[in-house]
Formats: structure tokens, sequence, C-alpha cells
């Protein structure tokens, strides 16, 4: 039984330790991206197309922070989407009645939190499958988002919100400041304390994680809960740059999300991820899809594309899997 405990610390750190190799190769594929886009879009590496990208990438890439520790965990959260579009509405309800913009924000993480909640105790105590319940609470929340509008968009969400999530600081724009603040979070969560190590055990090995001592619902739960959170700050982003929340909000944003913490080497067998990666594969679908446009390459084939990406991150990860 000592044995089985012991496995859950070593897989750990040999996991800790080879995520480095996997982020310069996902780095490397970001260079190669835009090398090919600067040969081929004039004007796509000035500074102002690069910061565009950056900004354009900040949603995605807070949505695949919290989808990354789930993925950790061994599971999936495909209501990200909807969990946006609630917290986005209610928050932006508050506003447009003259609720402080901190209470709002409050009450719209807290919306985002209770949303992660459900879906983690479903998971945890109740036993089911992770797929199967964030399916249904996709449907179920994207319902609730529309009967509490009517279907109807919130607006007016007043300037001082707006300020705060689509301002600029120095010319950086504050939603990738606050996403970089973010991935810096979870990067330290995920590496520096307990939490990292119980969603890395329990992602890897559940039963050794148990036989260790490892607090699995509470671990599982934990990452549910971060993950509502920060789709409901994303939902805050979006709403700062258009003036308004829409119940149809957050439409297939888990795919995305999904995609960008493949991308960076996420498992989703669970107990394999990493913060910078997931960071990088969300520039990198940003950056690719910046390019298309700018090439005037139509929707479509924008897709085809993400979707190339992601069979052949797939593949490398099947490749290197158990190596490092």
């Amino acid at each position: 039984m000592s044995d089985i405990a012991a496995e859950t610390p070593k897989r750990s750190s040999k996991l800790f330790s080879s995520f480095s190799l996997r982020d310069a190769g996902t780095l490397i594929g970001l260079i190669i991206i835009m090398a090919v886009f600067a040969a081929l879009v004039p004007g796509f590496l000035f500074e102002r197309n690069l910061i565009n990208i950056l900004q354009q990438s900040s949603i995605n890439a807070c949505i695949a922070l919290g989808m990354t520790l789930v993925i950790i965990s061994g599971g999936i959260d495909l209501s990200v989407g909807p969990t946006a579009a609630i917290s986005a509405v209610l928050t932006a309800a508050l506003l447009v009645t003259g609720v402080p913009v901190p209470v709002a924000l409050l009450a719209g993480l807290g919306i985002g939190a209770f949303c992660g909640l459900v879906n983690g105790v479903l998971v945890a105590y109740v036993g089911l499958q992770p797929f199967i319940v964030t399916l249904g609470t996709l449907s179920t929340y994207r319902a609730i988002a529309l009967i509490y509008t009517g279907g109807n968009p919130v607006l007016g969400v007043p300037q001082g919100f707006r300020s705060l999530f689509n301002g600029n600081v120095a010319g950086i724009p504050n939603s990738v400041i606050i996403v970089a603040v973010v991935a810096f979070a979870a990067w330290v969560l995920l590496k520096k304390t307990p939490i990292g190590e119980y969603l890395l055990a329990v992602g890897g090995n559940e039963e050794a994680s148990y036989v260790a001592g490892v607090p699995i619902a509470l671990t599982k739960i934990t990452a549910y809960v971060i993950s509502g959170v920060l789709a409901a700050l994303a939902s805050f982003i979006l709403i700062g740059r258009l003036g308004a929340a829409e119940p149809i909000l957050g439409n297939l944003w888990e795919l995305d999300a999904i995609a960008a913490a493949a991308i960076g080497g996420a498992s989703l067998m669970g107990g394999k991820g990493s913060i910078v990666g997931t960071i990088l594969g969300a520039i990198i679908l940003g950056a690719m899809r910046n390019g298309l446009t700018l090439m005037n390459v139509q929707a479509f084939y924008q897709l085809l594309a993400t979707g190339l990406i992601i069979l052949v991150a797939m593949m490398i990860d099947r490749a290197t899997r158990g190596r490092g």
C-alpha cells in the first residue's frame, strides 16, 4: 500500500519536469505559424496587429485556463459558454439598474462559481461522468440565461465597467493584462501549491491518490469552481467590448478552450497539462484566425485549419505519451 501511495508524488514530479519540453514544442509551433503569416501577409508582425492578436485571444485564454485545470483532474467542462452567458446577463442587469461595479462583479463571479460547484458536486459526489454532467448543464444554463432575459440582450452597460475591461495601460489592453495575471495565478496554483499536486495526482491515477489520502472530491470540485469563475471573468471581457450581454453569448467557447488546452499539451486522459502551453495554444489559435482573416480566407476554412491543428496536437501527445 505504501508503494501505491508513493506513486502519486513521483508521477507528479515527473509531469512537472516534462512540461518545459512540451511547452518548447508548442512555442516552436507558434513561431512557425507567425513566420508563415509574416511571409504571406504584409504587416502581420506590426505591433498593432500583434496586440490585436493578444486581445482577440484573451477570452479564449481565460476560458482555457480553467478548462486546463479541469482536464488535468480527469474531467471536462462543456458548460463554460452557458456559464459565461448566465454570469454576463446577471452582471449586466445589475449594472444597468445602478448596482455598484464591484458588487455586480462579485455577483457575476459568484454565479460562475455556483455553476462550477453544481458541476463538481454532480461529478464528485453523485458519480456521474463529467461529459454527461456538463453536457446536461450546458443546455440547462443556456436555458436559464434565455428564460431570465426573455431571449433579449441586456443593453446599456455603464462606461465605467466597459473601461475596466476594454481600456488599456501604456497601450496594452486591460483584457491582456487581466489574463496574464490569471495565468500567473494558475501557474502558481498548479506548480507551487498542494492543490496543483492533487489535480495532477487525481487525473493521473485516482486510485493511487485515494490510497495516498488526496481529497479527491474536493479537488475535482475546486477545478470546476475555478473553471466557472474564469468563464464569468471571460464574459466580463466580452461585454466590456460590446457594452451589452446576450443570453446566447459564449456559443462554442468550450470547443475553443479544449482546443487551446490540447494544443498546449493537456491530455484528455487527465493527469497532464500546462498553463504556459495553454496560453501558447490560445495565441496559436488567435494568430491563425487573424492571419487567415487578413488573407480573406472564408470562415469554414478557418474551422478546417483549427481541426487539423487539434488532430496534429493529439497525435503528438499520443506519440510522446509516457516519455520525459
